[in-house]
C-alpha cells in the first residue's frame, strides 16, 4: 500500500481510505472532491468543506463496477470542470479506485485500456485492477467511453487540451523508458 495519495493528472488523484482521512495530504493537494469506492457502510465525512460520493461495491471479479463508471467520470469531471481537485480512493488504492481513474482516463483522452492502465500505474505504481474489473474496462472500450465524452462535452465544454498534452508526455516518456 503507498504511504500517500499521487496525482495521475492535475485536479486528479489516486489513494487509499487513509488518504481520504489524512488531513496534511488533503489540505497540500487542495482536495475539494473525494469518491470513495468501499465495499462497506459509507466513511464519515471527515471534512465539512469537501464533497463527497460514495459508491459500495467489493474487490471481487464477478462485482459490477462498470455500471458505476458513467456516475463517477461524471463526478470526477464535474469537479475539475469547476477547478476542483478530486481524490479517487478504495480501501488500499489499488483495484477499484484504479479501475475508475483508467475508465475517466479512456473517456477523456480517448485511450485504449492498456494505454490509460499504463498512465496511473506510471503515478501509482501499486496499481492493479483485480481481473474482472480489467475485462469490463476492455469492454467498456469498445462501447462507452465515446457516448460518456460526447455527453461530458456538451455539459462541460471541451476537453482540456492540458490534460491531453499531459497525458502524451506521460506516455512517450513511458515509451523513451521501455528497453527491448
Amino acid at each position: 500500500m503507498g504511504n500517500s495519495m499521487n496525482k495521475i493528472l492535475p485536479g486528479l488523484y489516486i489513494g487509499s481510505l487513509k488518504d481520504s482521512k489524512d488531513f496534511e495530504q488533503i489540505s497540500a493537494n487542495n482536495i475539494t472532491h473525494i469518491l470513495s469506492i468501499l465495499d462497506y457502510p459509507q466513511p464519515k465525512r471527515v471534512f465539512k468543506k469537501i464533497k463527497y460520493k460514495f459508491i459500495r461495491i467489493a474487490d471481487k471479479p464477478h462485482e459490477n463496477i462498470s455500471k458505476h463508471f458513467k456516475e463517477s467520470i461524471r463526478f470526477i469531471h464535474k469537479a475539475r470542470s469547476l477547478s476542483g481537485n478530486v481524490l479517487v480512493h478504495c480501501l488500499a488504492g489499488v483495484s477499484r479506485s484504479s479501475t475508475i481513474c483508467i475508465a475517466y482516463l479512456m473517456t477523456i483522452a480517448d485511450l485504449k485500456c492498456m494505454e490509460a492502465l499504463k498512465v496511473v500505474h506510471f503515478a501509482r505504481k501499486e496499481i492493479n485492477p483485480n481481473f474482472g474489473f480489467k475485462a469490463q474496462l476492455q469492454a467498456f472500450e469498445s462501447q462507452g467511453p465515446i457516448k460518456i465524452k460526447n455527453k461530458l462535452t456538451k455539459r462541460f465544454g471541451e476537453i482540456k487540451l492540458s490534460d491531453i498534452e499531459y497525458i502524451r508526455k506521460v506516455l512517450l516518456d513511458l515509451d523513451k523508458n521501455i528497453s527491448y
